[in-house]
């Protein structure tokens, strides 16, 4: 994440800082995977993690992401749109810099990342999604990773959405190779991208019920037969917790 090195941080400290301290929990998990209904095989349900997400940063947020930031709210504020309306918090965390953008403004700062010339972020290497359970009202996330080829910069752009409203504006007229990979994540996760020129399944089956990578899906399977045998789903199999 610097102009040299992308390996190393811009203090040169790869090791990740504990989420333990500071941020926002949204949820304490326990177990291996998070089954809390005798579906964990893994032995370990003991185990205890607090989930925690980064809080906002404040200035200076060091070596190029100022100049990133300013020339974003700069670029905004010419085309009358006040940045706060359009960045709800901006997040330096592990050496990273994250935009937090409000999902009707989606379509505009994607674009302006792209054209302005001191931005020049040209690729989008694609968009994942995230379910958190706890993150009450925007537990649908849809996170994309932008690259400036000119600047030598790689940025993050994260935009979330409530259960019952999984709607996020589509960015194929922006980034046109974002085509699949929002099928990809509509498909697995139920986000529905506005103005997508064909949203439909690319994975599972046309006529597949739920999304199977949302974290309420449930954790079973359909049944394996192998040499004869049936292989339980893994809701079924023996617990060790």
């Amino acid at each position: 994440m610097s102009d040299n090195t992308h390996g190393e941080g811009r203090n040169g400290n790869s090791v990740p800082a504990p989420r333990d301290t500071g941020g926002e929990v949204i949820r304490v998990r326990k177990g291996m995977f998070g089954a809390n209904n005798g579906g964990d095989t893994s032995g370990y349900g003991g185990l205890v993690r607090t989930i925690t997400f980064p809080g906002a940063s404040s200035r200076p947020y060091g070596g190029w992401f100022d100049e990133v930031a300013d020339e974003l709210e700069g670029a905004l504020e010419e085309q009358d749109l006040l940045p706060e309306n359009a960045i709800e918090r901006t997040v330096v965390d592990r050496d990273e810099l994250t935009f937090h953008i409000a999902r009707e403004h989606l379509v505009q700062v994607a674009r302006t990342l792209r054209d302005d010339p001191a931005l020049r972020f040209e690729l989008c290497t694609g968009v994942s999604g995230v379910h958190f359970l706890g993150d009450k009202g925007r537990e649908l996330h849809a996170v994309y990773h932008l690259r400036s080829l000119t600047h030598g910069r790689i940025i993050r752009l994260e935009v979330s959405a409530p259960d019952s409203d999984p709607h996020i504006p589509s960015l194929v007229e922006v980034y046109p190779t974002n085509d699949w990979h929002e099928r990809e994540a509509y498909d697995f996760f139920g986000l529905i991208f506005d103005g997508h020129p064909a949203l439909t399944r690319i994975m599972m089956p046309d006529d597949w019920q739920g999304f199977p990578q949302r974290k309420d899906y449930p954790l079973g399977g359909i049944a394996v037969e192998y040499k004869g045998a049936q292989i339980p789903a893994p809701d079924q199999r023996r617990s060790y917790s």
